[in-house]
């Protein structure tokens, strides 16, 4: 059992997370049918697919908490209610653009999630062990993908490098604590994501530098997850319409 500061804070934390799967998930979805080659329309509709199963993981997880419906905190919420990333929410994009930001992603996730494996709330621990899994074939796509932008034609490489220009000091942003995270990392429940900052970005910036790329310097990194851009709105707006005409339709 947590204690109730502990377990508010998670529900937050929980929170965060999700939301970048779920926005993550609708900004994949819209290359459905329009990736560049068929086997990658199929990948990519099935790693949209994946990345909202690890949502629902998240927001189950928050529902034993606070019993929370996680339909309605998806379909229901306003965006100034969500707290993802600004990272996952920018429009799609060319395919190096999203290729180049999954990796980003995925680099992180896989990151963390080896640290939650062992976090003291069992549940936690058991739910990222089982995402793990999955995570790792997810990054290697993705480096591959950034590998072979990076080294292909110059056409290739000019798009995979301004992709990063614009990508990589949101990255940033991955990293910076919740309200109550200290507390939490404390007590052993969530990974401490301030220090694993610098091992993700010594691991990210070895291989976009293999890959013949050079991450940027600078750049303006949000204060908070409850800063948002205005494709939010627009993605969220989609997202949600079938929900909102139809309260009574399935989400899951």
């Amino acid at each position: 059992m947590l204690e109730a500061y502990l377990k508010d804070a998670l529900v937050a934390r929980l929170t965060a997370w999700a939301d970048d799967e779920v926005v993550l998930a609708q900004r994949l979805s819209e290359w459905v049918g329009h990736a560049p080659i068929l086997e990658e329309d199929i990948a990519i509709a099935n790693l949209a697919q994946l990345v909202l199963g690890h949502a629902k993981v998240w927001l189950e997880l928050r529902q034993e908490l606070d019993g929370s419906d996680p339909d309605r905190l998806v379909y229901f919420r306003d965006p100034l209610e969500f707290q993802n990333a600004v990272l996952v929410e920018l429009p799609k994009g060319d395919w190096a653009f999203t290729m180049v930001r999954q990796y980003l992603f995925d680099a992180y996730e896989n990151l963390w999630l080896q640290e939650a494996t062992r976090s003291a709330y069992a549940p936690l621990a058991e739910a990222a062990s089982r995402i793990l899994k999955e995570e790792r074939f997810h990054l290697k796509h993705t480096s591959l993908w950034v590998e072979r932008l990076g080294q292909g034609t110059e056409e290739s490489h000019r798009r995979a490098q301004e992709a990063l220009e614009t990508l990589f000091p949101y990255v940033r942003q991955l990293f910076q604590p919740l309200p109550g995270d200290e507390a939490l990392v404390e007590a052993g429940v969530v990974p401490d994501l301030k220090a694993l900052e610098a091992p993700y970005l010594e691991e990210v910036t070895a291989h976009l530098v293999r890959s013949g790329l050079r991450p940027p310097e600078g750049g303006y990194v949000p204060k908070s997850r409850q800063e948002h851009t205005e494709y939010l709105w627009s993605l969220l707006a989609e997202m949600q319409s079938v929900a909102r005409w139809d309260p009574e339709a399935k989400a899951w």
